[in-house]
């Protein structure tokens, strides 16, 4: 069966713990993603290398579900999945606003994944194998996509376009060839260690608007990529930072 349905050992539980925590779905959690923060969402568009079994994390809590009236706050981190062939009741799904699916074995995630969580704000796929992201919710702040195979092919031109909310955007540790589109409103932006080669002028600024400045983009890491910065001063002139990397 070509589709399968991948969801958390401990979904029931987690649905049920949001059942009863309605009222906090229409706030974001402040900070920044953290291991042990609720992941919430699995369907049939994650694949994984390793074997279609939950396995054990030794630093993991017991996966048996709580005594109801357990408190969700005490929810741990659901990094492993288990596949299943049918379908679950997902309520208040789409209030869901942070995702952390951090140091998992993904390889391979469908481009409808996500599209039902249209408050999605925050995203993690860090730590994982993706050689190629899905697309994404427009409605994200943060973005982090550290420590893939990610390679400037399996980034699709307009995967950031329409994020006209997006301030963090975390690429590092990859095989990115060359920056991807950056929205304007990104005000840190991370592509140290990828095999960047070159930059022109349309990567940052715009070639045909002298004028055109972006004040919101306040770092830049190029460190760790092959790309020498130095040849190309024209191509920052409308940032108020050089990016950080090699320039001899």
């Amino acid at each position: 069966m070509k589709t399968l349905l991948f969801t958390c050992v401990l979904l029931p539980w987690l649905v049920a713990a949001f059942a009863r925590k309605s009222d906090d779905h229409s706030q974001l959690i402040p900070g920044p993603l953290h291991d042990r923060e609720l992941t919430g969402y699995f369907s049939d568009h994650l694949e994984s290398s390793r074997d279609r079994r939950a396995l054990p994390l030794a630093d993991e809590p017991d996966a048996t579900p709580k005594q109801e009236g357990t408190e969700a706050t005490d929810l741990p981190t659901c990094l492993l999945c288990v596949c299943l062939t049918g379908s679950l009741p997902y309520r208040n799904i789409m209030t869901l606003r942070r995702i952390d699916l951090t140091r998992n074995m993904i390889s391979e995630i469908e481009d409808g994944a996500f599209s039902k969580l249209i408050m999605l704000e925050q995203l993690s796929l860090a730590e994982n194998r993706l050689v190629k992201l899905p697309m994404l919710p427009a409605k994200l702040t943060t973005f982090n996509a550290n420590n893939n195979f990610l390679k400037t092919k399996g980034v699709k031109a307009n995967v950031f376009k329409k994020m006209t909310n997006l301030v963090n955007l975390h690429l590092a540790n990859n095989q990115l060839e060359a920056v991807p589109f950056i929205p304007d409103s990104v005000r840190i932006l991370h592509l140290q260690n990828n095999n960047i080669t070159d930059v022109n002028i349309s990567t940052f600024c715009r070639s045909n608007d002298t004028y055109y400045l972006r004040p919101s983009l306040s770092e830049v890491r190029l460190d760790g990529n092959p790309v020498m910065l130095s040849k190309y001063p024209d191509s920052f002139t409308c940032m108020h930072v050089l990016p950080i990397g090699q320039y001899r």
